[in-house]
């Protein structure tokens, strides 16, 4: 390297970042911080050698490595962890206790005892933890939050949550409980109580019923996991929460989406538009009067883990708003229980 390119190099101060599994998610992820441009991909590792070759190549100076603890023997500021769910918190609890930050996919663990000890980590080491909690990031839902908190909505009575997907997943290791941690619910149900709790401020869960399927009836716990999950929740302050998800739904398209809270004042929904995965609306109503916030197109799917190294180049360690993973997983703990 002459002397001009590696002055070049040391003057780069973008986090410099690995890669730990390179699926299609977690491919999707690295390409929208790359594209951001304000982070270094450094090394890319996955078990499968042809995958994390292919994803490196792409990528200039970027190496191909065959295991995490080959990944903590370069020198990163953080890792992008999108490995199977019972991978996640031995492996975001490793990175965290070796001095690096951690963008995680959902869940971060199987239970909320898992997650609790991944965020104990970063709390220890002082390191920045993000999870992918992307919906969070649509267009529009920010704003929506910042109303529902400031009473634009009056007193939200009701929430009715839905997430129904017409495929399931293609890895086997989703209907393993011991590696998926369960089926549906925390799979798809984890953003819906995720959103519904963020929207509102993370009220207390009092009260949680729940009936889970498997193929249509009735699971029988340790056979299998569930495609199908009703569950109603009581919220401090007297919200009623509605819940229902599913894999391989007969809905008549690709998947249904919504959240929809009704308050005093008005309403508001988050949906998905003819099926899509991507495109949604983002409305608020009054009466039959509906008033749009935000809706497609927008490229929404990498903006989790882009608000997180921007956090991170700005030098952020950990950050308190992470604990709310905890209460989302607590909430699923006690659906599964129920």
């Amino acid at each position: 390297m002459s002397t001009s390119a590696a002055a070049a190099v040391a003057s780069d101060r973008r986090p410099r970042l690995g890669f730990l599994g390179v699926g299609w998610i977690g491919q999707h992820r690295m390409r929208a911080l790359l594209e951001h441009d304000g982070v270094r991909a450094v090394a890319v590792a996955d078990p499968a050698p042809a995958a994390a070759r292919a994803a490196a190549s792409a990528i200039e100076g970027c190496r191909a490595l065959d295991s995490l603890e080959a990944l903590l023997e370069e020198d990163l500021d953080g890792i992008v962890v999108a490995t199977p769910s019972a991978l996640h918190a031995e492996q975001a609890t490793r990175a965290l206790e070796r001095g690096l930050a951690v963008f995680c996919q959902k869940p971060l663990g199987r239970t909320a005892v898992e997650a609790r000890r991944v965020v104990d980590a970063a709390r220890a080491a002082n390191r920045l933890l993000g999870v992918d909690l992307s919906y969070r990031h649509l267009a529009g839902v920010a704003e929506l939050r910042r109303l529902v908190q400031g009473g634009a909505l009056g007193r939200v009575y009701a929430v009715n949550l839905v997430f129904h997907n017409a495929y399931g997943p293609d890895k086997p290791w989703f209907s393993d409980a011991r590696l998926s941690g369960g089926g549906c619910v925390i799979d798809l149900g984890i953003h819906l109580v995720d959103l519904a709790l963020w929207l509102l401020g993370f009220p207390a869960v009092e009260r949680v019923s729940a009936a889970l399927r498997a193929a249509g009836a009735p699971l029988v716990r340790g056979e299998g996991v569930e495609d199908y999950a009703a569950a109603q929740l009581e919220l401090a302050g007297g919200t009623a929460v509605q819940l229902a998800c599913s894999w391989r739904l007969p809905a008549g398209q690709d998947c249904a989406i919504e959240v929809a809270l009704y308050g005093t004042r008005g309403g508001a929904t988050i949906r998905n538009v003819q099926g899509s995965f991507h495109d949604f609306l983002v409305e608020l109503h009054r009466g039959t009067r509906r008033e749009l916030l935000a809706g497609p197109p927008d490229a929404w799917g990498g903006r989790a883990a882009v608000a997180w190294a921007e956090a991170l180049a700005a030098g952020h360690g950990f950050d308190l708003e992470v604990e709310q993973i905890v209460a989302v997983q607590e909430v699923l703990d006690r659906i599964y229980a129920a």
